[in-house]
């Protein structure tokens, strides 16, 4: 015989026992039956205490109470993740910002090092034609003060430096500016002094190493201190030399022993006279490829880099003098030769301003200076 299976729920009570073995007074209970399908199997009894149904309710309601909670802060919580990849978005995008701002401040600092640079050869340039400097200068009000940039950004300083060097290059800008117009306006009112301004080195540059500076110096063969009129730029024997301005050739020879035993130390010698202000010589030359009297253009060959006269190794010897006072005084060479920049130009600079007069200089002998 089948037995229809579920689940019963029947409210009733038990009593509790008393010494004497009676009942005692009875409490309430939940009794759950559950029923198999098959008559054999046994009903199963479950009772439940007023206690056990007030925890399982509260159980119940402490889910349903979350379960309403969730759902009510479902909403906000998917507002707040999202908020956070927003956010997590703009920091890469203020980071990638950043990174571009950065090499942009790169390059404006090579460029206001290529301007720095180009401040120094336009000096050159001015020191060169005998101009004033100071001027020009003044014109753009360098350098510049930036003012401080508000605010709280990471990036603070960053903005700061960039606005720094937008101001220092509209001010090099400036300056620049300034420079060019003076030089234009010289070349312009005085163009032949400007092709007979010695204003190229003698060889290229990448074939020659300054060795000896011009000024005081040990002489190699003496050990003594004595003053060297003009600079060596070491080059291998054979090495091109040219003309670094127009002019024309006043000797091209060994100068005579009987002479001047200072003047043939020199070995095989070319003397230019640029005009009636400059004069430029080349000293220790293994080939001389002019002769005198020769009109010579600026960049012309006239001879080879040798190792004659009073010399250790293949060199040039080059020197430029400039008319003062009637007379032909050595100064340094590097300031004319603007093709060429020199590790310590702005001291070199500060230096041809401030010079003190020559005295203890070989004069230019008549045979040379004609």
């Amino acid at each position: 015989m089948s037995r229809r299976p579920g689940i019963r729920l029947r409210q009733g009570t038990r009593g509790s026992p008393t010494r004497g073995g009676g009942r005692g007074s009875a409490r309430s209970r939940i009794e759950i039956q559950i029923h198999p399908s098959d008559i054999r199997k046994k009903v199963r009894y479950v009772f439940l205490e007023p206690r056990h149904v007030v925890t399982v309710g509260l159980a119940i309601l402490l889910y349903l109470t979350f379960l309403g909670f969730g759902v009510f802060k479902a909403p906000e919580v998917v507002g707040s993740l999202l908020s956070q990849q927003s956010y997590q978005q703009m920091q890469g995008e203020r980071e990638r910002q950043g990174e571009r701002m950065e090499a942009l401040i790169g390059r404006l600092q090579e460029l206001s090092t290529r301007g720095e640079d180009l401040r120094l050869q336009l000096s050159k340039v001015c020191l060169a034609y005998g101009l004033s400097t100071e001027e020009s200068i003044g014109q753009g009000g360098f350098p510049f003060e930036p003012a401080p940039v508000p605010g709280n950004s990471i990036y603070r300083e960053t903005i700061q430096t960039g606005t720094a060097l937008l101001a220092r290059l509209n001010e090099q800008d400036r300056v620049l500016a300034a420079f060019l117009d003076e030089v234009d306006q010289f070349e312009e009112a005085h163009v032949e002094q400007a092709r007979t301004t010695p204003s190229l080195s003698p060889l290229r540059r990448e074939t020659f190493v300054l060795t000896s500076p011009y000024g005081e110096r040990h002489s190699p063969f003496t050990k003594q201190v004595d003053f060297h009129a003009g600079i060596d730029l070491a080059a291998p024997a054979g090495t091109a030399i040219y003309a670094p301005a127009d002019g024309f050739v006043s000797f091209a020879d060994r100068y005579p022993l009987r002479r001047s035993v200072a003047w043939w130390r020199y070995g095989n010698l070319i003397v230019l006279r640029h005009g009636d202000r400059f004069v430029t010589l080349y000293g220790h030359l293994d080939e001389i490829r002019v002769r005198r009297n020769q009109r010579v253009r600026q960049g012309e060959l006239i001879g080879t880099v040798g190792n004659t006269g009073w010399s250790t190794s293949p060199h040039l010897h080059y020197e430029v003098r400039r008319k003062e006072e009637g007379e032909f005084r050595p100064v340094d060479p590097r300031i004319y030769i603007l093709d060429h920049k020199w590790r310590d130009e702005e001291r070199l600079l500060v230096s041809a301003r401030s010079a003190p007069e020559l005295r203890n200089f070989e004069p230019l002998p008549q045979l040379l200076a004609r």
